[in-house]
């Protein structure tokens, strides 16, 4: 208060000079509030502020001499003022008790920074929705509410301030799983599928980064995956190349159809009738309207598999592959045809590389020169007997059979296998020569001599002849 003593006063024994009257107390009335009233002068001496005759402002004398403060009070005093210095907090005493509502207020310490309290985690909405939606699926929503859930709760929480769990860490926990991409299959529909093959925990985590990095593309095939695998993990694998399990189909140069649908069906796995059936319905491959087969419209190479294709779908694979060949090398579609005949009589009747160009003239000499071609592999074709490379007396003076080039002039029927790139280019591009006849004289070198006239062929067929005797094993 501002008329209160100092603590030099009181220690000192005597009022300030600010102190010009005694404080009275009354029944109680506490040392810290005292009454602030006028106090009457001795001897009608003037008030505080008058002044004498002189000039001088007389001396004030109190009605009662003051004892100065008891000791009680100067106790309470100094914790006063200690509490508010801030050194040490109140005791009680007999007058602290009267008054419990100030000694409280008195003791309570100095206001810090206010403090947040943590939030409930049941208070926040995404919580309450997906204990809603947990709830319908208890009370009996179904698989579908159920499936929702999974897919679309982690999304909702994670909106709402939550902390979604949707994902695995790590790299897998070393269980294999077989995952499966197909053509057509778009991000959305690989994300769900890797949950539900228990390789990723939701969808939705797979999803969202697929959203965030567009970039990512996926190949079909079959891939080699692991058990609760993080989303980034999954997909990282999946853009791995050694992680892609292979499935290949080979099919050499010169194979016949029948060998090709035999092949198909032993690395796809589909039933050998239902590869026959496809590749009976020619005309649904969109051959040239000459073509009377899928014989020589099967390219030959190796094939990696996509899976869960059809039988249909796998030898058109072949075909796009053949006509991308044939318009390679400059071959017109409406010539498709005849080229693709001469190339399978070439690959079936040369043997090095390097003689398919000068076998393609042997044959198209002929043909200009009106003879026969005279290929036993073309008898062979059509009387079903492909696994001998040799021919009877008989079966070359077959009329009936329509690819038997002995009795019937030009190219056969139809192809005879289906052909390789060289040959292809061999049948468009021959070689430049006089020669009208060859015969492979050592069939396990490949080694062939080519004639112009009929009796250096008959010294060629005699050697082979001599050769063939010495391995029978190719009769």
């Amino acid at each position: 208060m501002a008329d209160e003593p100092s603590w030099d006063d009181i220690f000192a024994g005597t009022p300030s000079e600010k102190r010009t009257t005694t404080t009275s107390r009354r029944s109680g009335e506490t040392a810290d509030e005292p009454e602030q009233r006028g106090h009457p002068l001795q001897g009608g001496a003037a008030q505080s502020g008058q002044v004498s005759p002189s000039g001088q402002t007389p001396p004030v004398t109190p009605a009662v001499a003051d004892p100065g403060p008891s000791r009680r009070d100067l106790r309470a005093r100094r914790e006063e003022e200690e509490r508010r210095r801030g050194r040490a907090a109140p005791r009680k005493t007999e007058r602290s008790k009267r008054a419990p509502q100030a000694t409280a207020e008195a003791a309570a310490p100095p206001p810090t920074a206010p403090v947040e309290r943590r939030r409930s985690r049941w208070r926040k909405p995404g919580t309450w929705i997906l204990i809603a939606v947990l709830l319908i699926v208890v009370g009996g929503g179904g698989a579908v509410i159920s499936t929702l859930y999974k897919q679309y709760a982690p999304g909702i929480q994670s909106l709402f301030g939550g902390e979604p769990d949707d994902d695995y860490a790590g790299s897998g926990n070393g269980t294999k799983v077989e995952f499966t991409i197909v053509s057509g299959d778009i991000g959305e529909t690989i994300a769900s599928k890797l949950a539900k093959a228990g390789v990723t925990k939701t969808s939705a985590a797979t999803y969202s980064l697929l959203l965030a990095n567009k970039e990512i593309s996926f190949q079909p095939g079959t891939y080699s995956m692991f058990e609760h695998m993080s989303a980034q993990s999954a997909i990282d694998r999946l853009q791995s190349t050694s992680a892609r399990i292979t499935t290949k189909i080979v099919i050499p140069e010169g194979t016949t159809l029948k060998g090709i649908i035999s092949l198909t069906a032993s690395a796809t796995k589909i039933p050998i009738a239902k590869v026959k059936k496809a590749a009976a319905d020619y005309k649904s491959f969109d051959l040239p309207s000459n073509a009377t087969s899928l014989e020589g419209y099967l390219f030959p190479a190796t094939y990696e598999l996509e899976p869960n294709k059809t039988a249909h779908a796998y030898l058109q694979d072949m075909v796009d592959e053949m006509k991308k060949r044939l318009t390679a090398a400059g071959v017109p579609e409406s010539k498709w045809e005849r080229t693709v005949i001469f190339a399978s009589l070439i690959q079936k009747e040369a043997g090095l590389a390097a003689d398919y160009p000068k076998v393609a003239r042997v044959f198209q000499n002929r043909i200009d020169d009106g003879m026969l071609l005279q290929s036993d592999a073309t008898v062979a074709y059509g009387a079903g007997t492909t696994d001998r490379v040799t021919t009877t007396d008989a079966e070359r003076a077959d009329a009936s059979n329509e690819y038997n080039t002995y009795v019937h002039k030009g190219l056969p029927v139809g192809p005879i296998s289906n052909p390789g790139e060289i040959a292809i280019e061999a049948a468009v591009r021959p070689a430049t020569g006089t020669w009208v006849y060859f015969v492979t004289v050592d069939l396990d070198s490949g080694e062939t001599v080519f004639s112009t006239t009929y009796a250096e062929h008959q010294k060629a067929v005699t050697q082979f002849q001599s050769w063939l005797r010495a391995h029978p094993e190719y009769q």
